[in-house]
């Protein structure tokens, strides 16, 4: 009897320890952190980023520690957005283009018809109107060579002339070397060395393609450049493409 008593007793413990632990540990239980997995975006936003709005980012409060640091750190990252330059407007000569032999002018005097025409500028670098004969023009803006005709007009022709020049066709340009057909071509305004060169049908097969040299010349004197395709051409301008080594 009193070991049955013992063996009893024991089982008692053993079962009162274990209800014991059941219950402490369902008291320690507490609720862990909830974290909500955001959708993963697509290329095109992973690329591009959000161009128009993107939502703000929601960090889920986990009691700190390494991974709710990194969780967050990503969460509060800008994505990288890039943008593309303006292109340039397009170019103009007329206001400030110095004029030379082989442009192509038109000369209007008001109410005098005789006087309104078109006028070359010859190998000289001048143009030869009617009643005030030879006029210099190389050198000269188009505004430049309107006062010096009215000025003209004026000593002893017309009291009051009333002068108007604008470009009717640039001097053309030259492009030598390595190109399927060199020479003498019109001048086409905006235009740039990649088309002049397609003006010339092209690269020959020798040609070297990235650069070419453009001689410049303005106010008597020269200036030589080796320039990209893009580059934009000034009429008169020399375009040479050379050959490539190998």
């Amino acid at each position: 009897m009193p070991v049955a008593r013992a063996f009893r007793s024991s089982i008692s413990a053993v079962a009162l320890a274990a209800s014991a632990a059941l219950t402490l540990g369902g008291c320690m239980q507490t609720a862990g952190p909830v974290a909500m997995v955001q959708p993963r975006p697509d290329l095109d936003a992973m690329a591009y980023g959000q161009p128009y709005s993107t939502p703000q980012p929601v960090v889920v409060a986990d009691g700190g520690g390494a991974i709710g640091a990194l969780r967050n750190s990503f969460a509060s990252a800008p994505m990288p957005v890039g943008y593309a330059a303006p292109m340039a407007g397009p170019v103009r000569y007329d206001a400030s283009y110095h004029l030379d032999a082989g442009d192509k002018l038109r000369v209007v005097v008001y109410g005098q018809e005789g006087l309104t025409n078109s006028y070359a500028i010859d190998a000289g670098g001048s143009i030869t109107m009617p009643l005030i004969g030879a006029v210099p023009a190389r050198g000269r803006t188009t505004a430049g060579l309107a006062g010096e005709i009215g000025a003209r007009l004026r000593n002893g022709y017309i009291r009051e002339p009333s002068v108007a020049v604008e470009i009717d066709t640039y001097r053309p340009f030259f492009i030598l070397g390595e190109v399927s057909a060199p020479g003498q071509y019109p001048y086409v305004p905006n235009m740039t060395v990649e088309s002049a060169v397609a003006i010339a049908g092209g690269f020959s097969p020798r040609a070297k393609r990235d650069v070419v040299t453009v001689t410049h010349s303005e106010n008597g004197g020269a200036m030589r450049a080796v320039v990209p395709l893009g580059t934009p051409l000034a009429p008169g301008d020399t375009v040479f493409v050379g050959e490539r080594w190998f």
